[in-house]
């Protein structure tokens, strides 16, 4: 677990963590297979009806809008990108049934936490408490710099059962069998997982001070969860009322001068859920760059999901052992995260 520094009296906590040192990792190639619909699509966002053919520069630009049309055109003029395994130009015609690679370079990945730490481990499953400011994933800039990477070294079936966001620490559920994933993955579909989080937001009063922002003891929030638009990454989830349903039991665990800890246990794993459910009761959690009051990302629109700075933690977690066995595993929280 990342370090993380005792606050004086009435300081608001911010995270830090060990980071690795920045090196170059291996590059990257990712496979596209081109289909009518896609090829549909890109068409019905071309301008003018009389454009004959969707053209590889076309099909870059409109799915992968990270990068503008001018970075994509060097990239294939540069070799990057092919079509069907062969060099191609950014204007060749595309039909559905080809395959596109685009052979990403190695780059530097930001640098990030890599002190992950076992919790339990046998055969068929691993129990491991990553560190805020690690992605679980590959995605963006991030390869090399990941949980699921850093595990398959060691153990190169690991397949995580659910996520946590990049800020979030504590506890992930992994599986190292085929069978272990199954078994495991239909309690996540069945929600017989037990998630619990610990969350740190503002400070509070009870509502017996009559205050318009008092917070019960004990409170549920089940605003629906969908994607909302958001122009830095197209869209993004936030609270809409057409969402999917979602459900948070929340807790009062300790109330402070200038911050108020809770747990939190979902129901329900929409995405960014917790940060979304209680910035929608007027509570987001300290440091979030994103959400703000009403589940929707600050009006400034400069955040994106995986920016760190807010204080969530996956404390513990319960299932059934593929063996049969109830199981329930806990992730020591942070020290700010810790009523005293």
């Amino acid at each position: 677990m990342a370090d993380l520094p005792t606050s004086n009296p009435g300081e608001i906590p911010r995270r830090v963590g060990h980071a690795c040192p920045t090196e170059l990792n291996d590059g990257w190639v990712y496979c596209d297979r081109v289909s009518a619909r896609q090829v549909s699509r890109v068409r019905a966002h071309q301008a003018g009806p009389s454009q004959a053919s969707t053209t590889v520069l076309d099909y870059y630009t409109h799915h992968y809008r990270h990068s503008d049309r001018a970075t994509w055109q060097r990239r294939i003029e540069s070799g990057h990108v092919r079509l069907n395994g062969q060099p191609t130009q950014a204007n060749a015609p595309l039909i559905p049934g080809q395959q596109l690679t685009y052979h990403r370079p190695p780059w530097q990945e930001p640098p990030v936490p890599l002190d992950i730490a076992t919790i339990y481990e046998d055969d068929g499953l691993l129990v491991v408490h990553k560190p805020s400011g690690l992605p679980v994933l590959p995605g963006g800039n991030f390869l090399q710099n990941t949980l699921l990477w850093q595990l398959r070294q060691h153990h190169p079936t690991a397949a995580p059962i659910h996520r946590l966001g990049r800020g979030t620490s504590g506890i992930m559920l992994v599986a190292k069998t085929k069978a272990a994933r199954a078994h495991l993955s239909q309690q996540m579909r069945q929600r017989r997982l037990g998630k619990t989080y610990r969350a740190l937001v503002g400070p509070t009063v009870r509502p017996a001070d009559g205050l318009p922002d008092a917070l019960p003891d004990q409170f549920t929030v089940t605003q629906p969860i969908g994607k909302i638009p958001y122009p830095q990454l197209g869209h993004i989830y936030g609270a809409t009322p057409d969402g999917l349903e979602a459900h948070s039991d929340c807790t009062v665990v300790q109330r402070r001068p200038q911050a108020t800890l809770l747990d939190v246990t979902i129901l329900t794993g929409r995405p960014h859920q917790i940060r979304i459910h209680l910035a929608t009761v007027g509570h987001p959690l300290l440091g979030d760059p994103l959400y703000v009051d009403g589940g929707q990302p600050h009006r400034s629109a400069t955040a994106i999901p995986s920016d760190c700075g807010y204080w969530l933690h996956a404390h513990c977690l319960s299932f059934i052992h593929p063996a049969g066995e109830p199981m329930t595993l806990v992730a020591p929280p942070p020290p700010q995260l810790v009523p005293h």
